[in-house]
């Protein structure tokens, strides 16, 4: 693969595709703003296709100007995560965001079991989005109607996962490679591996690695392409 080019000269109104590393707790929209925001004056689109939760890390892909046109196709590439399930409780969220809300004696389960339930959720599957979820229900967020306690019924979706290794196994925790469609929540995949064990469990953390044919060893550090692109604005100031 090919390495970041530190003294690439951008051209944002023709577009760029610019592949970050977001950092643990920022949104999506939180990168997509600060990018713009150092990109000004200039009024340019900027999008991002395909959504992290503030607790992943790994590849986003950012498109400015005339390629912000592409984002559906970006988007719907097959992805690549790495991560951790803590096997033995649950919680609403079926991740970090919110408390545990369920425990479980995992004593009796072995290696052997859990990779044999990892295979039950390869292939095609009907998957069930979580409650704390991006979706939009009549124009909301489905997370918001979470937050307040509110019930919310959820349709399940047909998602490809074309394959869950299990890498390392130190319970609770549970390490883990997996390759799947578009759509896909990684967080259903870690509840649905707790059930599939009579058990509970959770995401406790998340990296998305690929997506189609990036990766994210190509991708800028936040911080560090921000900087570039403030040096870059300044040069051109000065030459004008």
């Amino acid at each position: 693969m090919e390495e970041i080019q530190k003294d690439k000269i951008f051209a944002f109104a023709e577009g760029e595709v610019l592949l970050v590393d977001k950092p643990k707790t920022w949104t999506s929209f939180d990168v997509v703003g600060k990018l713009r925001n150092t990109m000004k004056p200039l009024k340019l689109k900027v999008g991002h296709a395909g959504t992290l939760d503030p607790l992943a890390t790994g590849l986003l892909i950012i498109c400015t100007g005339k390629l912000t046109k592409q984002i559906d196709s970006y988007q719907a590439e097959d992805k690549e995560y790495t991560g951790t399930i803590t096997l033995g409780a649950t919680t609403p969220s079926y991740d970090l965001e919110t408390e545990i809300d369920q425990t479980f004696d995992i004593s009796s389960i072995t290696e052997e079991q859990i990779r044999a339930a990892a295979q039950t959720l390869k292939g095609e599957i009907d998957q069930f989005p979580p409650a704390h979820s991006a979706l939009k229900i009549n124009g909301e967020r489905v997370y918001e109607k979470a937050r307040r306690g509110e019930e919310v019924e959820l349709k399940s979706r047909r998602v490809t996962i074309s394959s869950f290794e299990i890498e390392k196994i130190e319970l609770p925790l549970i390490y883990f490679k997996i390759k799947c469609s578009k759509g896909t929540y990684i967080r259903s995949i870690a509840h649905d591996l707790g059930k599939a064990l009579n058990s509970g469990s959770y995401l406790s953390s998340l990296r998305r690695t690929m997506s189609g044919n990036f990766h994210v060893d190509n991708a800028w550090n936040l911080e560090e392409l921000i900087a570039v692109i403030r040096e870059q604005k300044s040069s051109s100031l000065q030459t004008v």
